[in-house]
C-alpha cells in the first residue's frame, strides 16, 4: 500500500484564528506544492482559512509505462474512464476523508471544511466530499471527471445533495475530455446536487478567469464562517 507523506499546511497569519479550512489535492505527477502559489491570490488566509495541500503517494502509473510518480490512483488505459482503479481511488478517498476528520477534530464544523482537487485530485475530492458522513461546505473540482459514478450514486447520503459543487473545465482539454465534465455535471444534477458549472477556452490547466471565479465561489461558500 502506498505511503502518504504529511501534507503541506498553510496557516492563517499569527494571531488570526482558524475559522475554516480547504483541503486541495493536486493532479497526476505533481505535489502539494503545485497550487501553493495560488493560495495567497484567493485572499482567504488572512481571513482565517487554513489550506491543507496533501501529496499523492509515489506509485507506478500504467499509462505512463509503469513509471513511478505521485498519483492518487493508477490510470490503466488511454481512455481514462475505461478501467478505473477502484481500489486505488478508494484508498485515496479514505485518506482525504481522514484529513477532513482531522480538521473537524480541531474544532471546525463539517460545513466549514471544503475539499478541492485538480484532475486526479478532483476525482478524489468529488467522491470523498459527496460521500462524507456529514455535509461539507463545498466541493471544488477542476479539470476532472467522475471515475465511479454508479458507486457515488449509491453511497452519497441524501443530505449531501445540498453540498455546493463547483465544476470547471477547459474546452480544449486533451487529457480529460470536456465531454467527461459534461457527464459529471449531468450525473450530479440528476442526483439533485447544486452544481455551478464553468467552461473556459483552455487545455488541461487553470486559467486566470477560472481563478477569479474560484476566488468568488470560495468566498461565498466560506462567508458564513468568516463574517
Amino acid at each position: 500500500m502506498p505511503d502518504y507523506e504529511p501534507p503541506l499546511i498553510l496557516e492563517p497569519p499569527a494571531g488570526t484564528g482558524v475559522r475554516a479550512s480547504v483541503i486541495w489535492l493536486h493532479g497526476l505527477g505533481a505535489s502539494g506544492h503545485d497550487f501553493e502559489p495560488l493560495i495567497p491570490e484567493l485572499g482567504l488566509l488572512e481571513r482565517g482559512v487554513r489550506f491543507v495541500l496533501p501529496h499523492a503517494p509515489e506509485q507506478p502509473v500504467t499509462i505512463n509505462g509503469g513509471a513511478v510518480m505521485p498519483a492518487w490512483y493508477d490510470i490503466r488505459e488511454p481512455d481514462i474512464n475505461a478501467v478505473p482503479d477502484a481500489d486505488g481511488i478508494r484508498r485515496s478517498v479514505d485518506y482525504l476523508q481522514r484529513l477532513v476528520a482531522a480538521e473537524i477534530a480541531q474544532g471546525l464544523p463539517s460545513g466549514a471544511v471544503l475539499v478541492a482537487g485538480f484532475s486526479q485530485g478532483g476525482v478524489i475530492a468529488l467522491h470523498a466530499g459527496l460521500t462524507h458522513p456529514a455535509p461539507l461546505g463545498g466541493v471544488l473540482a477542476l479539470s476532472t471527471y467522475l471515475a465511479l459514478p454508479e458507486a457515488l450514486s449509491r453511497e452519497m447520503p441524501p443530505a449531501n445533495r445540498a453540498v455546493p459543487v463547483f465544476l470547471a473545465h477547459g474546452t480544449a482539454d486533451p487529457v480529460v475530455p470536456f465531454a467527461l465534465a459534461g457527464a459529471a455535471r449531468d450525473r450530479l444534477t440528476g442526483l439533485g446536487c447544486a452544481v455551478d458549472f464553468h467552461a473556459y477556452p483552455v487545455p488541461h490547466t487553470v486559467s486566470l478567469d477560472e481563478v477569479a471565479d474560484i476566488r468568488a465561489w470560495l468566498a461565498a461558500r466560506l462567508a458564513p464562517w468568516l463574517d
